[in-house]
């Protein structure tokens, strides 16, 4: 296989990955709730979507998660914990995003210098990325587990029956620069990998010469 075609596509799919990423990041799809109960004549659209900076409701209306602002001590333990759980997810994902800037850098000084070294070490670095990633959207998924479970617990089941919820495409895209992540660093593996196969192939050759 060529070096350079690895290469490239690893910087591709790591460019990839930090794009969808600042997308998940910046927009507002992540969790939605549509409300489609029969008769209902009310001005107001009750369905909603959420992001991890903002709660949108209906057309018009859009509220701020507030995760660093809230008065803590006026919540109860499970709003709290609610809290707690945003905000590491607020903090992981950022960071991963940034750190996926120098993994980028750092990829590709490592390829231009056709080390063995640092092409591993950049899969490393890539790799390790991955698990910010993954630890953010995990607890993602625990936070809105609970979330609806505080849900359910104060909405009868007879609306419940009239709600549908779901993950949303800003969700389904933060999972894809995670996949995209762990691609990057396998294949930054394997251009190093191949680097060391050409060093021996060359050393062989040079030994049969003499």
């Amino acid at each position: 296989m060529r070096y350079g075609l690895v290469v490239l596509t690893a910087g591709f799919t790591g460019l990839l990955s930090f794009s969808l990423l600042a997308v998940a990041i910046g927009t507002d799809y992540w969790y939605i709730i549509d409300v489609n109960k029969p008769n209902y004549t009310g001005p107001d659209d009750l369905s909603s979507h959420s992001g991890l900076w903002r709660i949108n409701e209906g057309a018009n209306r859009s509220s701020v998660i507030p995760s660093f602002t809230a008065n803590m001590s006026s919540l109860s333990e499970a709003d709290r914990h609610l809290l707690d759980l945003h905000k590491v997810v607020v903090i992981v994902l950022p960071l991963s995003l940034v750190l996926l800037v120098f993994g980028w850098i750092f990829g590709l000084v490592s390829s231009l210098a056709c080390s063995p070294d640092l092409l591993a070490g950049a899969a490393c670095y890539f790799l390790f990325c991955s698990l910010f990633t993954l630890s953010g959207v995990s607890i993602y998924i625990r936070y809105s587990n609970q979330a609806m479970e505080e849900f359910q617990r104060i909405v009868s089941p007879e609306n419940l029956t009239y709600v549908d919820v779901s993950f949303g495409w800003s969700f389904a895209t933060a999972w894809l620069s995670y996949s995209l992540e762990v691609t990057t660093g396998l294949l930054l593996m394997l251009a190093a990998r191949i680097i060391q196969m050409k060093g021996r192939y060359d050393s062989g050759v040079a030994i049969a010469m003499l």
